[in-house]
């Protein structure tokens, strides 16, 4: 390949850039797509820019591969070859000890060479929009990654490793639409993840240790089936705080502490015990049909009841005043004092509006 690219036509980019001395060099679109065609790759001059910081050949369909030169540039910092045609990467890149960020999405990559491990410096790695089926097991020894894309490709399994403890500034890490299967506990060592998709994928459970990651802010389950069918459901519209809180307190019907109770089981507790009381007075010979009348009717009163949760020690008394000829429209009525909220910006305001239409809505004239 590299006899062949030597000659057609003349790489204009790459004697600038030597004779230059210049640190960066990109090289994209149908123009230079058209030369690597026509050449059968890129020019061997360009393996021999040592003093290149970064490089980047994006949108060129007609690359296929790298020559085993690329691992010359021993100053390489920054790496980008975006929607090309490349079916696989040398092991010459194990070479690049500068390298910071490689970004090889949009290509033909079934694999990723296991010298990648050896870039001890990498901390961005986008390799997704690929044919990826497996990683190489080394991967989380590049201690420093920040940032994983493995998005879009056919990976069934993520290496032991890789959310770990052997990475500890990871903080963003997105692998949707892959066939994942599971997810390991062990991705509650990442002290600093704040962002982790895998939607659609394949997970049949998300284990609870993730409510462990202290920085977690940003989670992505939609389109996974769950066996957990609460859980699916949440993650299909809740926001992150209440998916992780229902992850901590052990999920439905597991651990000690299970948070808030679901709503449909603390109405059959309620059930239990009031057929309990009837049947305890039955056999008690009591018959009080009556009595048993009398305490439904005290349960449901006692659901209008407004019980309050908090309240501020105001040094001035809030007076709520109710004119008597509205009675008849709203028999009922319940308070409470917002301070500090701006709403100017967007449609805040339609917002707190409609909010307060379902409040009311929900808990009857309110």
């Amino acid at each position: 390949m590299a006899g062949a690219a030597a000659s057609g036509a003349r790489w204009v980019e790459i004697e600038t850039a030597a004779r230059e001395k210049r640190r960066e060099l990109v090289l994209q679109g149908a123009a230079v797509d058209q030369k690597i065609r026509e050449a059968g790759g890129l020019a061997p001059g360009l393996y021999s820019l040592s003093l290149l910081n970064h490089l980047e050949v994006s949108r060129c369909p007609s690359l296929r591969a790298l020559e085993p030169g690329l691992g010359k540039l021993e100053q390489l910092q920054s790496l980008i070859l975006r929607q090309d045609g490349l079916a696989e990467l040398p092991a010459a890149i194990g070479g690049l000890r500068a390298l910071r960020v490689l970004d090889v999405s949009g290509n033909r990559l079934e694999a990723l060479p296991a010298e990648l491990a050896r870039l001890a410096e990498l901390s961005s790695l986008n390799a997704s929009c690929n044919r990826l089926r497996a990683l190489p097991p080394g991967l989380g020894q590049c201690s420093k990654l920040a940032t994983v894309n493995l998005s879009g490709n056919e990976l069934a399994r993520l290496p032991a490793g890789l959310l770990g403890e052997d990475l500890p500034l990871l903080s963003a890490f997105f692998a949707s639409d892959n066939l994942i299967e599971e997810l390991g506990g062990g991705i509650s060592n990442l002290p600093s993840l704040k962002s982790l998709d895998l939607a659609n994928n394949r997970l049949s459970e998300i284990p609870s240790e993730l409510a462990d990651c202290p920085k977690l802010k940003d989670v992505n389950f939609r389109g996974n089936k769950l066996k957990d069918k609460r859980l699916e459901k949440m993650v299909n519209g809740c926001q992150t705080k209440s998916i992780l809180d229902y992850l901590r307190a052990g999920g439905r019907g597991r651990g000690k502490g299970r948070g808030k109770p679901d709503p449909a089981e603390k109405e059959e507790g309620k059930e239990r015990e009031r057929k309990k009381k009837r049947e305890k007075k039955q056999r008690a010979g009591r018959g009080g049909d009556r009595e048993e009348e009398d305490e439904e009717e005290e349960e449901e009163l006692n659901k209008l009841v407004v019980r309050v949760l908090h309240i501020s020690e105001s040094p001035t008394v809030v007076t709520v005043k109710v004119n008597s000829a509205v009675k008849d429209v709203r028999p009922y009525i319940v308070c409470c004092v917002v301070r500090g909220l701006n709403l100017k910006p967007g449609n805040a305001l339609k917002r707190f509006l409609t909010a307060q239409v379902n409040i009311a809505s929900g808990g009857g004239e309110g």
